[in-house]
């Protein structure tokens, strides 16, 4: 059976797929990053993986995979193949895709995790069919891809989509890019996770406790809550004025808090617009096979060139 090689690095795991061209997961892997042991142990980590896959699909399907994919978080060139920067991972200017081509002998696409995400999202789950939508991811921070006729924009220098660092609070709280009152500091998990602490006195209250709380009627939680959704629906505002999209794709851990975050938040955004058109706004349905779906796409689409070619 033809299938490819896509690989998706977090900053504490990696997780790992053969996909075939219709999307299907034949085999699947995790491994942990090892980012302890510094940024040439985990490109190392990362070849070895693809190599163990590769020999995996040999013996099972009794052929090389097509290609490879691989989706990296922090600042990737995807045209040169490059992992610009990526700051829980250490390393800088890695040519990640070199280094996979030599090892494995096949054709290299990498990506960044969350427009591979996105990608997969726009494809195959909670976006397909929509010609324009953006997708914008709650975790530990806040980013974005933008879908535009089934690909990802990924802008002139790679940094399109990086919705969390739209200023909505001017006056706000410091964010890790140097900024103040970005979004990501104000609606991200990390950011209720840090309110939700100071507002209990627990040092280990996090974004999932306070929405639960929310659920509750806590009345400590509600303010909590109240100022991420508004802070994110004053973000996404933003970004549909610029984008005009046909769907607004919500997805990482704080949207596992389902109705309780889409139910105040598309009622804040629908108070914010004036003249936009209001788009649907959905969680995300592919959950945390989306980057790994996403690299296996980029993986085809890259044996698609070079057939057509």
């Amino acid at each position: 059976m033809r299938h490819v090689i896509a690989l998706d690095v977090g900053g504490t795991g990696m997780k790992a797929a053969l996909v075939a061209a219709d999307g299907t997961l034949l085999h699947r892997a995790r491994r942990p990053t090892g980012r302890e042991r510094g940024p040439r142990a985990v490109v190392a980590g990362i070849l070895d993986f693809a190599a163990s896959l590769r020999e995996h699909g040999l013996r099972e399907y009794g052929e090389s995979a097509a290609a490879a994919g691989v989706a990296v978080p922090g600042i990737v060139d995807e045209a040169d193949g490059v992992a610009v920067y990526a700051a829980n991972l250490g390393w800088r200017d890695v040519p990640l895709r070199s280094a996979l081509a030599e090892r494995l002998g096949l054709p290299v696409a990498l990506g960044h995790d969350v427009r591979a995400g996105g990608l997969a999202e726009g494809r195959m789950g909670a976006g397909r069919g929509a010609d324009r939508f953006l997708f914008v991811a709650l975790g530990t921070g806040i980013a974005g891809a933008i879908g535009i006729g089934g690909r990802i924009e990924a802008g002139a220098h790679g940094c399109a989509g990086e919705i969390g660092h739209i200023v909505v609070r001017p006056d706000g709280p410091a964010c890790g890019c140097g900024q103040r009152g970005c979004l990501e500091a104000l609606a991200s998990a990390g950011a209720v996770s840090r309110a939700w602490a100071a507002a209990t006195g627990d040092p280990d209250a996090d974004a999932a406790g306070c929405a639960r709380a929310v659920e509750a009627g806590d009345p400590r939680a509600l303010p909590v809550w109240h100022e991420a959704v508004d802070a994110l629906a004053a973000g996404l505002v933003t970004g549909l004025t610029l984008l005009d999209p046909r769907v607004i794709v919500v997805g990482g851990g704080l949207a596992e808090a389902g109705d309780t975050l889409f139910e105040p938040l598309r009622a804040a955004v629908g108070e914010r617009v004036t003249f936009q058109q209001l788009p649907l706004i959905v969680p995300a349905a592919l959950g945390d096979t989306a980057g790994c779906l996403g690299a296996g796409l980029l993986a085809w689409d890259l044996v698609s060139v070079e057939v057509s070619a």
